[in-house]
């Protein structure tokens, strides 16, 4: 288990405590872009697969134990949590690695809904995941990817804000981290078909893949015993 902590900090850590603050803006100084992304992206990959294998070896211990009354609600939020992942995951978005250049075109798609929509949906599915799997383990797991997620959302618009000033402002002004709070607030409107019939479907197939192989790849049943 104590790895499992340690991999846990070590992944935080390097995600919020670096990414998206000063340190890397010295870091970017000292090693350039390309040598900063190269050596993040490295510690990314070393950081997940300890993670990883730190909570495939940590012992059960239970807490409120697996709960078949919450398997129908994670099924239902677990399809927008894939929409948002996999459709942002595709979405060109000055929120991303290296597409600052885009935040002088309006906001397009899914980035309508919200400005972080791979970061979102991965943040449902892991609160999906933390609530209905009842162990120790599970608890810093799935904790440590909804902070890192949700926490992220923060830390990026910080670096944004800082490094693209007024440009990221006007951005900013048309979307919301919270999906649809910009839409609510009449800054934006919902365009679906922007969002390309590829990406729905991807996303689509995505979730039903991972619903019907979750028993087999994993070896929890998603359904309701």
């Amino acid at each position: 288990m104590l790895s499992l902590v340690l991999a846990a900090i070590f992944f935080a850590g390097i995600h919020l405590g670096i990414a998206g603050t000063t340190i890397r803006d010295r870091a970017v100084a000292g090693l350039g872009n390309n040598g900063y992304r190269l050596a993040f992206s490295l510690a990314t990959v070393i950081g997940l697969a300890w993670l990883v294998a730190a909570y495939n070896r940590a012992p059960y211990v239970a807490t409120w134990g697996t709960l078949e009354w919450w398997k129908p609600f994670a099924i239902a939020l677990m399809l927008p949590a894939s929409l948002l992942a996999f459709i942002g995951l595709t979405t060109p978005n000055p929120t991303s690695v290296a597409q600052e250049g885009r935040l002088a075109q309006p906001a397009q798609g899914i980035v309508r809904i919200t400005r972080h929509p791979f970061l979102t949906g991965v943040g449902l599915w892991a609160l999906v995941h933390l609530i209905g799997t009842g162990d120790v383990a599970s608890l810093i797991f799935f904790a440590t990817w909804a902070v890192v997620a949700l926490a992220g959302t923060v830390s990026i618009d910080r670096k944004r804000r800082r490094l693209s000033g007024a440009a990221w402002e006007s951005f900013a002004a048309q979307t919301s981290i919270v999906p649809f709070a910009a839409i609510a607030a009449g800054r934006n409107r919902f365009s679906p078909g922007e969002i390309g019939a590829w990406r729905w479907g991807i996303a689509l197939l995505a979730y039903a893949l991972m619903l019907g192989g979750h028993a087999y790849v994993i070896g929890v049943s998603p359904f309701p015993a």
